[in-house]
């Protein structure tokens, strides 16, 4: 990522935020405080085929009509602005469940043809709960995809239906292995510990992982779902995974100026028991957040620009790109979003997440 450097630390709100200046005469998505949005997450559709816990209620929500929703060709011209105007190099396709839009590989190649300002290719990569992958990894290989994210919290069959509502363990890792057959490398694997549920699993998640040469991601539980039912007081923290994980493994620290702008911390893991070693990570949004390093921008299924995951607020471009508005006004109307942007969601002031306003849609509905 792209930034001036201006010492930010760990964000800490008071509720009081300054006016930003005025914004420079730059094209690039960049906020007040430095920072430059050169990641796109482009959520595309919200529709998800598992009813994960932490995520929304077993019925399900109400899905966004279908008029609202982006086309194709829709998301393509976004898409294409963003990387060729406005400075976009990563581009993450998400939901819902990105496997559910039909379009899928018609709008991973389209971007995959696109190059960087730089003149480099771009990163397309995908976060998906890998339901039905086994029939497309191929094809979406093929169409251009580079990275893959997987969600799976658990090893056990009963234990996902648990959390899940899906009796469709065995389909995620059916996918797992259709993915590294196309050869998407690395492949990722995001993981939720639930007190209670599965934060036992832990080790048995890593050594899995490990042997599979799977990249693990832990990720602290966020205020997002779409129930409200995230508790703090409850949640399994950042530091209490490390803890449990140095019961079985060695824990070395990579390097952390190679971090940038990636949500995890990484170290490298050796197994006391089997001497396998590799990657993990831990993802701390809420405990040890990265807000001040973020270069994300984000694009809902029905074309709202969400310039932080946690945001109150949304700009919208599925009017403009609707009522024959041109590309210079749709990129002033993001820019705008993005200068925006707060120094921090400010989950975590003070250690209890007090004063926190939850966004009005869940994640389901946002995209990861």
């Amino acid at each position: 990522m792209t930034s001036v450097n201006l010492g930010l630390p760990q964000v800490r709100l008071t509720g009081q935020e300054a006016s930003p200046p005025e914004r420079p005469a730059t094209d690039a998505l960049i906020d007040s405080f430095g920072r430059i949005g050169t990641d796109l997450r482009v959520s595309l559709t919200d529709k998800c085929n598992l009813r994960c816990t932490y995520c929304m209620p077993e019925a399900g929500l109400d899905w966004l009509p279908n008029d609202q929703v982006l086309t194709d060709d829709e998301i393509i011209r976004l898409v294409t602005l963003s990387v060729e105007r406005l400075g976009i190099t990563e581009v993450r396709f998400t939901g819902g469940e990105p496997l559910l839009r039909k379009g899928l590989e018609k709008i991973i190649g389209a971007t995959a043809r696109l190059r960087t300002q730089a003149g480099a290719a771009i990163e397309t990569s995908l976060t998906t709960n890998a339901m039905g992958l086994r029939h497309r990894a191929q094809r979406l290989v093929d169409a251009g995809l580079t990275r893959i994210n997987v969600s799976l919290d658990t090893l056990d069959a009963e234990r996902f239906n648990a959390i899940t509502h899906r009796d469709r363990h065995h389909e995620v890792i059916a996918g797992l292995e259709a993915a590294r057959a196309a050869g998407l490398d690395p492949i990722k694997i995001n993981a939720v510990l639930l007190p209670g549920v599965n934060d036992g699993e832990a080790a048995t998640l890593l050594e899995w992982a490990l042997e599979h040469d799977y990249q693990l991601r832990f990720i602290e539980q966020m205020p997002i779902d779409a129930q409200g039912a995230w508790d703090r007081d409850s949640m399994i923290t950042a530091a209490q995974i490390l803890e449990s994980l140095n019961r079985d493994f060695e824990l070395a620290a990579t390097d952390p100026t190679a971090r940038g702008a990636a949500p995890a911390e990484t170290w490298l893991a050796r197994s006391r028991v089997t001497d396998a070693s590799g990657i993990v990570g831990v993802i701390g949004s809420v405990t040890r957040n990265f807000c001040a390093s973020c270069d994300r921008t984000r694009l809902t299924a029905d074309g709202q620009i969400r310039n932080c995951l946690f945001s109150t607020s949304e700009t919208d471009l599925r009017s403009l790109l609707r009522d024959g508005s041109s590309d210079e006004q749709i990129m002033h109307a993001w820019q705008g979003s993005m200068w925006r942007k707060k120094a921090g969601h400010g989950i975590d002031v003070n250690g209890t997440g007090d004063g926190f306003a939850n966004p009005s849609r869940s994640m389901s509905a946002i995209g990861g």
